[in-house]
């Protein structure tokens, strides 16, 4: 094989030159970042020379930008987190009103019938479940036979009886014992026309007359 092109020891740096040529680019290193890094990056001027040559006061005003910036993120994210504090509460509230609002609504309504001897007529609320409706009712003439009762679609219920009787008026509170619609039935069974006027306050959503 040929070594010709092969590097004798003699001509290979001594550790000791290596050792040199290591701690003085250490130190050109040390002086850069000394005199130019420090000053210029973050205003830290321990020589006297970034001042000397502008760079501190360069280093001052990037410093001063990223405490501004950071100082902003750090104000948004707390104004952030107050909102979301204020906001959670609130959404909360308006929630639990709207659902107050729609298990509660409180109306009002009156209607008036007209029954031929013999005759029956029905009027019924939506309710749900715990809703209260304040009624009075009266005839014009005589007694008039009344059932109030319920009928829920959903709950499978046809008839569900809260009271019966015969009366010339009435009036009381009729609690619904679940969703559906709950009211009055009346039957005439004078020999003469009369009418009959309801009136009615609480959480229902709609009034309807059934045949």
């Amino acid at each position: 094989m040929n070594n010709k092109n092969r590097a004798s020891n003699s001509d290979l740096p001594s550790v000791g030159k290596l050792i040199k040529s290591t701690l003085i680019a250490i130190c050109a290193a040390s002086i850069i970042l000394v005199t130019s890094v420090l000053p210029a990056e973050y205003g830290i001027d321990p020589t006297g020379i970034g001042n000397m040559l502008g760079l501190t006061k360069m280093g001052e005003i990037k410093v001063s930008l990223a405490q501004d910036a950071a100082a902003e993120i750090a104000a948004a994210e707390a104004k952030q987190a107050e909102r979301k504090k204020i906001a959670e509460p609130v959404a909360k509230a308006v929630i639990k009103v709207a659902e107050t609002q729609a298990k509660a609504s409180v109306m009002s309504d009156s209607i008036t019938l007209s029954l031929k001897p013999n005759q029956g007529r029905e009027v019924k609320v939506k309710m749900l479940k715990g809703g209260q409706v304040s009624y009075k009712w009266k005839t014009s003439k005589g007694r008039a036979n009344f059932d109030i009762h319920g009928d829920s679609a959903k709950h499978k219920i046809d008839y569900y009886n809260y009271s019966k009787g015969s009366s010339e008026s009435s009036q009381g509170v009729l609690e619904a014992d679940f969703d559906g619609k709950h009211g009055w039935f009346w039957r005439n069974r004078t020999g003469k026309t009369m009418t009959i006027t309801l009136e009615v306050e609480g959480e229902f959503t709609v009034m309807t007359q059934e045949v």
